[in-house]
Protein backbone atom coordinates (compact mmCIF):
# COMPACT_ATOMS: atom_id res chain seq x y z
CA UNK A 1 0.00 0.00 0.00
CA UNK A 2 1.62 3.39 -0.87
CA UNK A 3 1.89 5.20 2.23
CA UNK A 4 1.33 8.55 0.56
CA UNK A 5 -2.08 7.85 0.41
CA UNK A 6 -2.93 6.84 4.08
CA UNK A 7 -4.95 9.52 5.26
CA UNK A 8 -4.52 10.97 8.78
CA UNK A 9 -8.06 11.93 9.32
CA UNK A 10 -8.30 12.22 13.24
CA UNK A 11 -4.66 11.96 13.67
CA UNK A 12 -2.09 14.20 14.66
CA UNK A 13 1.91 14.42 15.33
CA UNK A 14 3.68 15.89 18.30
CA UNK A 15 7.11 17.50 17.43
CA UNK A 16 9.42 18.22 20.56
CA UNK A 17 12.28 20.53 18.88
CA UNK A 18 14.43 23.11 20.91
CA UNK A 19 15.20 24.43 18.11
CA UNK A 20 13.13 27.03 16.57
CA UNK A 21 13.82 27.10 13.06
CA UNK A 22 13.96 23.40 12.90
CA UNK A 23 10.65 23.01 14.72
CA UNK A 24 9.18 25.76 12.21
CA UNK A 25 10.52 23.21 9.27
CA UNK A 26 8.90 20.31 10.71
CA UNK A 27 5.79 21.91 11.54
CA UNK A 28 5.34 23.48 8.04
CA UNK A 29 6.60 20.48 6.18
CA UNK A 30 3.84 18.39 7.95
CA UNK A 31 1.11 20.95 7.67
CA UNK A 32 1.96 21.35 4.06
CA UNK A 33 1.33 17.23 3.48
CA UNK A 34 -2.59 17.78 5.01
CA UNK A 35 -1.42 16.30 8.80
CA UNK A 36 -2.40 18.13 12.23
CA UNK A 37 0.70 19.19 14.11
CA UNK A 38 1.19 20.49 17.67
CA UNK A 39 4.76 21.07 18.62
CA UNK A 40 6.77 22.33 21.97
CA UNK A 41 10.13 23.00 23.00
CA UNK A 42 10.69 20.27 25.79
CA UNK A 43 10.30 16.98 26.92
CA UNK A 44 8.27 18.67 30.14
CA UNK A 45 5.97 20.55 27.86
CA UNK A 46 5.19 17.66 25.81
CA UNK A 47 4.16 14.85 28.74
CA UNK A 48 1.29 17.08 29.96
CA UNK A 49 -0.22 16.33 26.21
CA UNK A 50 -0.13 13.06 26.05
CA UNK A 51 -1.63 10.05 27.63
CA UNK A 52 -2.69 6.39 26.63
CA UNK A 53 -4.51 5.80 23.41
CA UNK A 54 -3.39 9.35 22.21
CA UNK A 55 -4.04 9.51 18.37
CA UNK A 56 -0.97 10.46 16.67
CA UNK A 57 2.73 9.67 16.45
CA UNK A 58 5.75 11.57 18.62
CA UNK A 59 8.78 13.43 16.59
CA UNK A 60 11.27 14.62 18.97
CA UNK A 61 15.09 15.51 19.04
CA UNK A 62 17.36 13.05 20.86
CA UNK A 63 19.29 16.76 22.76
CA UNK A 64 17.15 18.73 24.53
CA UNK A 65 17.10 20.68 27.37
CA UNK A 66 15.96 19.38 30.84
CA UNK A 67 14.81 15.58 29.91
CA UNK A 68 16.19 14.17 26.53
CA UNK A 69 14.73 12.43 23.81
CA UNK A 70 15.59 9.19 25.03
CA UNK A 71 13.74 9.60 28.43
CA UNK A 72 10.85 10.57 26.15
CA UNK A 73 10.46 7.44 24.04
CA UNK A 74 11.22 5.30 27.44
CA UNK A 75 8.22 7.29 29.13
CA UNK A 76 5.82 6.48 26.04
CA UNK A 77 6.80 3.37 25.68
CA UNK A 78 5.96 2.53 29.58
CA UNK A 79 2.46 4.31 28.89
CA UNK A 80 1.35 2.76 25.69
CA UNK A 81 3.54 0.69 24.06
CA UNK A 82 1.79 1.04 20.59
CA UNK A 83 2.66 4.82 20.29
CA UNK A 84 5.45 5.48 17.68
CA UNK A 85 7.85 7.67 18.55
CA UNK A 86 10.18 8.83 15.92
CA UNK A 87 13.91 10.60 16.84
CA UNK A 88 15.38 13.34 15.64
CA UNK A 89 19.02 12.75 15.66
CA UNK A 90 22.03 14.68 14.78
CA UNK A 91 25.42 13.39 12.69
CA UNK A 92 27.21 11.10 14.82
CA UNK A 93 24.13 10.25 17.21
CA UNK A 94 23.95 6.71 15.60
CA UNK A 95 24.51 4.74 18.78
CA UNK A 96 22.35 6.46 20.63
CA UNK A 97 19.19 6.06 17.94
CA UNK A 98 20.53 2.39 17.98
CA UNK A 99 19.84 2.50 22.20
CA UNK A 100 16.41 4.44 21.16
CA UNK A 101 14.73 2.05 19.21
CA UNK A 102 15.96 -0.60 21.80
CA UNK A 103 13.96 1.26 23.88
CA UNK A 104 11.28 1.22 21.81
CA UNK A 105 11.49 3.88 19.20
CA UNK A 106 9.56 3.40 15.81
CA UNK A 107 12.27 4.41 14.02
CA UNK A 108 14.46 7.55 13.57
CA UNK A 109 15.69 10.40 10.88
CA UNK A 110 19.19 11.94 10.98
CA UNK A 111 19.71 15.97 10.60
CA UNK A 112 19.88 17.45 8.08
CA UNK A 113 16.80 15.59 6.25
CA UNK A 114 14.90 16.53 3.61
CA UNK A 115 10.78 17.74 4.44
CA UNK A 116 10.16 14.74 2.05
CA UNK A 117 11.55 11.99 4.38
CA UNK A 118 10.32 12.98 7.76
CA UNK A 119 6.60 13.38 5.68
CA UNK A 120 7.44 9.68 4.76
CA UNK A 121 8.10 8.56 8.13
CA UNK A 122 5.52 10.20 9.95
CA UNK A 123 2.67 8.67 7.70
CA UNK A 124 3.80 5.49 7.87
CA UNK A 125 3.62 5.96 11.88
CA UNK A 126 0.00 7.36 11.52
CA UNK A 127 -0.49 4.19 9.43
CA UNK A 128 1.01 2.20 12.33
CA UNK A 129 -0.81 4.22 14.87
CA UNK A 130 -4.49 4.30 13.11
CA UNK A 131 -4.58 0.36 12.51
CA UNK A 132 -3.64 0.06 16.23
CA UNK A 133 -6.41 2.24 17.48
CA UNK A 134 -8.58 0.74 14.81
CA UNK A 135 -8.17 -2.70 16.09
CA UNK A 136 -8.42 -1.75 19.84
CA UNK A 137 -12.09 -0.30 19.35
CA UNK A 138 -13.10 -3.13 17.06
CA UNK A 139 -12.09 -5.44 20.13
CA UNK A 140 -13.85 -3.34 22.80
CA UNK A 141 -16.77 -3.01 20.26
CA UNK A 142 -16.54 -7.12 20.44
CA UNK A 143 -16.94 -7.47 24.79
CA UNK A 144 -19.18 -4.66 24.67
CA UNK A 145 -21.46 -7.96 23.21
CA UNK A 146 -23.06 -9.61 25.60
CA UNK A 147 -25.21 -11.84 26.79
CA UNK A 148 -27.12 -14.61 23.91
CA UNK A 149 -27.12 -12.14 21.17
CA UNK A 150 -23.81 -12.09 21.08
CA UNK A 151 -23.59 -15.73 20.20
CA UNK A 152 -26.78 -15.77 18.70
CA UNK A 153 -26.92 -12.80 16.23
CA UNK A 154 -29.62 -12.34 13.67
CA UNK A 155 -32.92 -10.80 13.57
CA UNK A 156 -34.67 -13.16 11.55
CA UNK A 157 -37.95 -14.62 13.00
CA UNK A 158 -36.31 -17.79 13.27
CA UNK A 159 -33.70 -16.74 15.22
CA UNK A 160 -35.43 -14.66 17.59
CA UNK A 161 -37.10 -17.84 18.29
CA UNK A 162 -34.33 -19.91 18.81
CA UNK A 163 -33.21 -17.03 21.12
CA UNK A 164 -36.46 -16.92 23.01
CA UNK A 165 -36.19 -20.88 23.60
CA UNK A 166 -32.84 -20.67 24.36
CA UNK A 167 -33.80 -18.23 27.09
CA UNK A 168 -36.31 -19.99 28.31
CA UNK A 169 -34.94 -23.30 29.00
CA UNK A 170 -31.17 -22.50 30.04
CA UNK A 171 -31.40 -21.69 33.64
CA UNK A 172 -33.86 -25.85 33.98
CA UNK A 173 -31.79 -28.87 34.27
CA UNK A 174 -33.58 -30.24 31.29
CA UNK A 175 -31.41 -32.00 28.60
CA UNK A 176 -31.70 -30.31 25.46
CA UNK A 177 -31.61 -31.68 21.73
CA UNK A 178 -30.02 -29.57 19.05
CA UNK A 179 -30.86 -30.19 15.17
CA UNK A 180 -29.04 -28.71 12.58
CA UNK A 181 -26.92 -29.48 9.40
CA UNK A 182 -23.64 -29.06 9.93
CA UNK A 183 -21.88 -25.10 10.12
CA UNK A 184 -25.09 -23.83 11.69
CA UNK A 185 -23.32 -23.40 15.09
CA UNK A 186 -25.17 -25.73 17.25
CA UNK A 187 -22.24 -25.69 19.58
CA UNK A 188 -22.73 -21.96 19.92
CA UNK A 189 -26.29 -23.08 21.00
CA UNK A 190 -24.79 -25.21 23.67
CA UNK A 191 -22.47 -22.94 24.86
CA UNK A 192 -25.21 -20.07 25.24
CA UNK A 193 -27.48 -22.60 27.33
CA UNK A 194 -24.57 -23.19 29.32
CA UNK A 195 -23.81 -19.49 29.75
CA UNK A 196 -27.28 -18.87 31.09
CA UNK A 197 -28.07 -22.33 33.06
CA UNK A 198 -26.29 -20.52 36.42
CA UNK A 199 -24.29 -24.24 36.55
CA UNK A 200 -20.85 -23.96 37.99
CA UNK A 201 -19.10 -26.90 36.48
CA UNK A 202 -17.07 -26.23 33.17
CA UNK A 203 -18.72 -26.71 29.96
CA UNK A 204 -17.16 -30.19 28.13
CA UNK A 205 -17.68 -30.84 24.18
CA UNK A 206 -17.14 -34.60 22.55
CA UNK A 207 -17.54 -35.13 19.13
CA UNK A 208 -19.01 -38.83 18.47
CA UNK A 209 -18.28 -38.93 15.33
CA UNK A 210 -14.74 -40.75 13.82
CA UNK A 211 -14.12 -42.39 17.08
CA UNK A 212 -13.52 -46.06 17.94
CA UNK A 213 -16.13 -47.96 20.12
CA UNK A 214 -13.66 -47.99 22.73
CA UNK A 215 -11.76 -45.21 22.68
CA UNK A 216 -15.51 -43.69 22.45
CA UNK A 217 -16.39 -45.19 25.99
CA UNK A 218 -12.96 -44.40 27.66
CA UNK A 219 -13.69 -41.00 26.62
CA UNK A 220 -17.48 -40.59 27.67
CA UNK A 221 -17.23 -43.00 30.58
CA UNK A 222 -13.67 -43.41 31.79
CA UNK A 223 -11.55 -45.93 32.53
CA UNK A 224 -10.35 -47.81 36.01
CA UNK A 225 -6.68 -49.22 35.89
CA UNK A 226 -6.27 -52.46 34.00
CA UNK A 227 -9.62 -52.24 32.30
CA UNK A 228 -7.39 -52.44 29.17
CA UNK A 229 -4.33 -52.95 27.85
CA UNK A 230 -2.28 -49.73 28.68
CA UNK A 231 -4.90 -48.60 31.29
CA UNK A 232 -2.23 -48.24 34.04
CA UNK A 233 -4.52 -45.90 36.07
CA UNK A 234 -7.77 -44.34 36.64
CA UNK A 235 -9.13 -41.78 33.97
CA UNK A 236 -12.20 -39.68 34.69
CA UNK A 237 -14.86 -39.44 31.23
CA UNK A 238 -16.08 -36.42 29.87
CA UNK A 239 -19.58 -36.84 31.83
CA UNK A 240 -17.76 -37.35 34.89
CA UNK A 241 -15.35 -34.29 34.15
CA UNK A 242 -18.71 -32.27 33.65
CA UNK A 243 -20.13 -32.95 37.23
CA UNK A 244 -21.62 -29.75 37.72
CA UNK A 245 -21.76 -28.24 34.25
CA UNK A 246 -22.68 -28.77 30.65
CA UNK A 247 -21.87 -31.63 28.40
CA UNK A 248 -22.49 -31.02 24.76
CA UNK A 249 -22.23 -34.71 22.50
CA UNK A 250 -22.09 -33.55 18.50
CA UNK A 251 -22.84 -36.38 15.85
CA UNK A 252 -24.66 -37.93 18.93
CA UNK A 253 -26.16 -39.90 14.76
CA UNK A 254 -22.82 -41.44 15.05
CA UNK A 255 -23.01 -42.52 18.37
CA UNK A 256 -22.57 -46.85 18.75
CA UNK A 257 -25.51 -48.84 19.97
CA UNK A 258 -23.84 -49.86 22.82
CA UNK A 259 -22.87 -46.54 24.11
CA UNK A 260 -26.64 -45.50 23.25
CA UNK A 261 -27.82 -47.77 26.12
CA UNK A 262 -24.94 -46.56 28.44
CA UNK A 263 -25.64 -42.85 27.61
CA UNK A 264 -29.29 -43.91 28.20
CA UNK A 265 -28.64 -44.92 31.84
CA UNK A 266 -26.74 -41.72 32.80
CA UNK A 267 -29.69 -40.09 31.41
CA UNK A 268 -32.37 -41.27 33.34
CA UNK A 269 -30.41 -42.51 36.62
CA UNK A 270 -27.58 -39.78 36.41
CA UNK A 271 -24.90 -42.30 37.53
CA UNK A 272 -22.26 -44.24 35.44
CA UNK A 273 -19.66 -46.76 35.82
CA UNK A 274 -16.39 -46.53 34.50
CA UNK A 275 -14.77 -48.66 32.37
CA UNK A 276 -13.77 -51.88 34.01
CA UNK A 277 -15.22 -50.67 37.02
CA UNK A 278 -18.24 -51.82 39.52
CA UNK A 279 -18.92 -48.99 41.64
CA UNK A 280 -21.77 -46.42 40.25
CA UNK A 281 -20.49 -43.03 40.45
CA UNK A 282 -22.90 -40.10 40.67
CA UNK A 283 -22.87 -37.49 37.96
CA UNK A 284 -25.10 -33.79 37.82
CA UNK A 285 -24.43 -32.61 34.14
CA UNK A 286 -26.66 -31.30 31.67
CA UNK A 287 -26.40 -33.36 28.38
CA UNK A 288 -26.72 -31.18 25.15
CA UNK A 289 -26.93 -33.33 22.27
CA UNK A 290 -26.73 -32.20 18.82
CA UNK A 291 -27.60 -33.84 15.49
CA UNK A 292 -27.45 -33.42 11.65
CA UNK A 293 -29.88 -36.07 10.88
CA UNK A 294 -33.68 -36.80 11.85
CA UNK A 295 -33.23 -39.06 14.74
CA UNK A 296 -36.92 -40.21 14.44
CA UNK A 297 -36.36 -41.36 11.20
CA UNK A 298 -32.85 -43.48 12.15
CA UNK A 299 -35.38 -44.47 15.05
CA UNK A 300 -37.77 -45.85 12.81
CA UNK A 301 -35.33 -47.22 10.69
CA UNK A 302 -33.60 -49.43 13.77
CA UNK A 303 -30.49 -47.20 13.19
CA UNK A 304 -30.78 -45.20 16.59
CA UNK A 305 -32.32 -46.12 20.04
CA UNK A 306 -35.84 -44.91 19.77
CA UNK A 307 -36.06 -44.98 23.80
CA UNK A 308 -33.13 -42.42 23.91
CA UNK A 309 -34.39 -40.24 21.12
CA UNK A 310 -37.88 -39.72 23.00
CA UNK A 311 -35.28 -39.64 26.19
CA UNK A 312 -33.76 -36.49 24.90
CA UNK A 313 -36.75 -35.18 22.85
CA UNK A 314 -38.33 -33.04 25.25
CA UNK A 315 -36.81 -29.77 24.38
CA UNK A 316 -35.53 -29.51 20.87
CA UNK A 317 -34.31 -26.89 19.85
CA UNK A 318 -34.35 -26.46 15.39
CA UNK A 319 -31.17 -24.55 13.98
CA UNK A 320 -31.98 -23.19 10.17
CA UNK A 321 -29.75 -23.39 7.80
CA UNK A 322 -27.83 -19.64 6.49
CA UNK A 323 -30.08 -20.41 2.90
CA UNK A 324 -33.11 -20.41 5.40
CA UNK A 325 -32.47 -16.69 7.44
CA UNK A 326 -30.77 -15.03 4.41
CA UNK A 327 -31.81 -12.28 5.99
CA UNK A 328 -29.06 -12.56 8.96
CA UNK A 329 -26.31 -12.66 6.26
CA UNK A 330 -25.31 -8.75 6.48
CA UNK A 331 -25.12 -8.84 10.03
CA UNK A 332 -23.11 -12.10 10.48
CA UNK A 333 -20.70 -10.77 8.15
CA UNK A 334 -20.63 -7.77 9.95
CA UNK A 335 -19.68 -9.98 13.43
CA UNK A 336 -17.43 -11.91 11.58
CA UNK A 337 -15.21 -9.35 9.80
CA UNK A 338 -15.02 -7.46 13.36
CA UNK A 339 -13.43 -10.48 14.78
CA UNK A 340 -11.26 -11.39 11.60
CA UNK A 341 -9.63 -7.53 11.72
CA UNK A 342 -8.94 -7.92 15.48
CA UNK A 343 -7.75 -11.47 15.19
CA UNK A 344 -5.48 -10.17 11.79
CA UNK A 345 -4.87 -7.03 12.92
CA UNK A 346 -6.40 -5.62 9.46
CA UNK A 347 -8.93 -2.93 9.24
CA UNK A 348 -12.56 -4.27 8.20
CA UNK A 349 -12.99 -3.99 4.80
CA UNK A 350 -16.34 -2.53 3.67
CA UNK A 351 -18.60 -4.90 0.98
CA UNK A 352 -19.27 -3.84 -2.20
CA UNK A 353 -22.66 -3.95 -3.88
CA UNK A 354 -21.73 -6.76 -6.33
CA UNK A 355 -20.49 -9.07 -3.68
CA UNK A 356 -23.83 -8.03 -1.23
CA UNK A 357 -25.41 -9.45 -3.92
CA UNK A 358 -23.73 -12.34 -4.53
CA UNK A 359 -23.68 -13.25 -0.44
CA UNK A 360 -27.26 -13.29 -0.91
CA UNK A 361 -27.50 -15.08 -3.50
CA UNK A 362 -25.62 -18.40 -2.45
CA UNK A 363 -26.88 -21.43 -1.07
CA UNK A 364 -24.53 -21.40 1.52
CA UNK A 365 -23.88 -25.65 1.73
CA UNK A 366 -21.19 -24.70 4.62
CA UNK A 367 -24.02 -22.13 6.38
CA UNK A 368 -22.38 -20.00 9.03
CA UNK A 369 -18.85 -21.60 9.25
CA UNK A 370 -18.76 -20.84 5.40
CA UNK A 371 -19.47 -17.46 5.96
CA UNK A 372 -16.90 -16.72 8.59
CA UNK A 373 -14.51 -17.94 6.16
CA UNK A 374 -15.70 -15.66 4.00
CA UNK A 375 -15.40 -13.09 6.26
CA UNK A 376 -11.66 -13.52 6.64
CA UNK A 377 -10.60 -13.80 3.19
CA UNK A 378 -12.45 -10.55 2.78
CA UNK A 379 -10.55 -9.24 5.88
CA UNK A 380 -6.64 -10.46 4.23
CA UNK A 381 -8.00 -9.48 0.54
CA UNK A 382 -7.89 -13.13 -0.10
CA UNK A 383 -9.69 -15.01 -3.24
CA UNK A 384 -12.98 -16.29 -2.26
CA UNK A 385 -15.38 -18.68 -4.09
CA UNK A 386 -18.39 -16.62 -2.59
CA UNK A 387 -17.01 -12.98 -3.07
CA UNK A 388 -14.68 -13.90 -5.94
CA UNK A 389 -10.96 -11.70 -6.89
CA UNK A 390 -10.72 -9.13 -3.99
CA UNK A 391 -10.83 -5.98 -5.70
CA UNK A 392 -12.75 -6.56 -9.02
CA UNK A 393 -15.97 -5.47 -9.08
CA UNK A 394 -18.57 -7.49 -11.30
CA UNK A 395 -20.37 -5.92 -13.66
CA UNK A 396 -23.53 -5.15 -11.71
CA UNK A 397 -25.77 -2.36 -11.83
CA UNK A 398 -24.58 -0.35 -8.75
CA UNK A 399 -26.25 -0.39 -5.00
CA UNK A 400 -29.48 0.11 -6.43
CA UNK A 401 -29.27 -3.23 -8.22
CA UNK A 402 -27.64 -5.43 -5.34
CA UNK A 403 -30.40 -3.73 -2.69
CA UNK A 404 -33.14 -4.96 -5.37
CA UNK A 405 -31.83 -8.50 -5.64
CA UNK A 406 -31.28 -8.42 -1.79
CA UNK A 407 -35.13 -7.50 -1.19
CA UNK A 408 -36.05 -10.35 -3.57
CA UNK A 409 -34.27 -13.01 -2.09
CA UNK A 410 -35.68 -12.14 1.26
CA UNK A 411 -39.25 -12.19 -0.21
CA UNK A 412 -38.90 -15.64 -2.10
CA UNK A 413 -37.12 -17.00 1.15
CA UNK A 414 -40.02 -15.72 3.45
CA UNK A 415 -42.86 -16.70 0.49
CA UNK A 416 -41.18 -20.40 0.53
CA UNK A 417 -41.10 -20.46 4.42
CA UNK A 418 -45.11 -19.24 4.34
CA UNK A 419 -45.57 -22.02 1.34
CA UNK A 420 -47.05 -19.17 -0.64
CA UNK A 421 -49.13 -17.62 1.79
CA UNK A 422 -48.75 -13.65 1.04
CA UNK A 423 -50.51 -11.95 4.18
CA UNK A 424 -48.14 -14.48 6.80
CA UNK A 425 -45.01 -13.04 4.64
CA UNK A 426 -46.24 -10.14 4.43
CA UNK A 427 -46.90 -9.52 8.37
CA UNK A 428 -43.38 -11.37 8.94
CA UNK A 429 -41.88 -8.73 6.23
CA UNK A 430 -43.94 -5.98 8.14
CA UNK A 431 -44.84 -4.78 4.52
CA UNK A 432 -48.46 -4.30 2.90
CA UNK A 433 -50.36 -7.35 1.19
CA UNK A 434 -50.56 -4.67 -1.37
CA UNK A 435 -46.88 -3.80 -2.06
CA UNK A 436 -45.85 -6.94 -1.46
CA UNK A 437 -48.58 -8.28 -4.24
CA UNK A 438 -46.79 -5.45 -6.93
CA UNK A 439 -43.15 -6.93 -5.56
CA UNK A 440 -43.72 -10.56 -6.34
CA UNK A 441 -45.75 -9.36 -10.13
CA UNK A 442 -42.66 -6.97 -10.80
CA UNK A 443 -40.45 -10.10 -9.51
CA UNK A 444 -42.95 -12.29 -11.66
CA UNK A 445 -42.26 -14.86 -8.34
CA UNK A 446 -44.39 -17.84 -9.28
CA UNK A 447 -47.94 -17.58 -8.28
CA UNK A 448 -49.11 -14.46 -6.11
CA UNK A 449 -51.59 -16.86 -3.74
Amino acid sequence: MDSSSIPSDGLKVLIVEDDPHVRLGCVQALQLAGIEVDAVDSVEAALPLLAPGWPGAVVTDMRLPGADGLQLVQHCHTMDAALPVIMITGHGDVSLAVQAMRAGAYDFVQKPFAPELLVETVRRALERRGLTMEVAGLRAQLERRSGVEAKLIGRSPAMAEVRALVANVAASPVDVLIRGETGCGKELIAQALHELSGRSGPFVALNCGGMPDNLLDSELFGHEPGAFTGAQKRRIGKIEHANGGTLFLDELESMPMPMQVKLLRVLQERVLERLGGNQAVPVDCRIVAATKDNLLERANDKTFRADLYYRLNVVTIDLPPLRERREDIPLLLQHFVLLAAARFNRPPVPLRPDQLARLMGHDWPGNVRELRNVADCLVLGLRSDVLGQPGTPEATGGLAEAVDRFERTLVETELQRQQGNVTRAAEVLKVGKTTLHDKIRKWKIGPAG
